[in-house]
């Protein structure tokens, strides 16, 4: 017993150790990137004005939390991000539930579905933007059109792929669908639908990014488009790094509440 205790022991540490230098790696990398780019562009290696440098983004980022217009940009692009993860999460499971429900309905939506899925998104923000105008609601529903489809789908298909014994199993016990599906079908598929999430996250960024560059007045997205429209690059390259850390912390608030889920589950 204490051998395997040993052993389960020196196992927990091999996995600390291997996350540690995992860690670690990932931040000498993270270093070393910043560090050659700064030395790139104190010694001329590149041209500093088109591909700026660390210290020049932070001169930067200073000025622009000086005169309040990076939290104020970084807050529209974030509110309107979250609002159309939102509502593409719960379009996506209410669709997809009457899809469940009606075999009839979802066999004769499925072509739709795939092609809207397959339509490139870009080239409906114009169209939108005639529609609806040039306002937040425009760009929150670009970057639902970006995940809502594909989310339909996958969802759908974690649906089908439930265990059909156990669904058999409910109704055997006198059980209808309403039960199948609170009691079997939803908590199988919660795995696929934090998996779904985490990709959307990403989508409903770019989404909003696209909106952004069309029809925004403020936003990272419009930072981007009109500084390089005025070769305030600097503000480019900055909005790009913000857009990144945004993307990270996004997706591992996503990774938290799975864990929170699940484990509670």
């Amino acid at each position: 017993m204490t051998e395997i205790s040993l052993a389960q022991q020196n196992f927990l540490l091999a996995q600390k150790r291997h996350k540690r230098s995992v860690r670690t790696s990932r931040l000498c990398i993270f270093l070393l990137f910043f560090g050659l780019w700064e030395v790139a562009s104190q010694s001329g290696l590149i041209d500093s004005f088109i591909f700026s440098s660390p210290s020049k983004l932070f001169l930067c980022a200073y000025g622009m939390i000086l005169d309040h217009t990076l939290f104020t940009n970084i807050g529209i692009t974030l509110f309107e991000t979250i609002v159309s993860f939102l509502l593409v999460i719960f379009f996506a499971l209410f669709i997809t539930i009457i899809l469940w429900f009606n075999k009839h309905i979802s066999e004769t939506l499925e072509p739709y579905l795939v092609v809207l899925n397959s339509l490139p998104k870009s080239a409906l923000a114009p169209l939108l933007i005639v529609w609806l105008g040039a306002n937040y609601n425009t760009i929150i529903i670009t970057g639902m059109s970006v995940a809502i489809f594909g989310s339909i789908l996958s969802l759908y298909n974690s649906f089908q792929s439930v265990d059909t014994e156990k669904v058999k199993l409910i109704y055997t016990l006198g059980g209808n669908k309403f039960h199948a599906l609170t009691k079997v079908v939803l908590p199988s598929s919660l795995p696929s639908l934090f998996s779904i999430m985490k990709v959307n996250i990403g989508l409903c960024l770019v989404g909003v990014i696209i909106g952004e560059f069309i029809a925004a007045r403020a936003g990272l997205g419009y930072l981007i488009i009109y500084g390089s429209q005025v070769f305030k690059l600097d503000w480019v390259i900055l909005s790009i790094a913000i857009l990144c850390i945004i993307a990270i912390a996004l997706y591992q608030a996503i990774a938290i509440a799975e864990k929170y889920c699940l484990k509670h589950h």
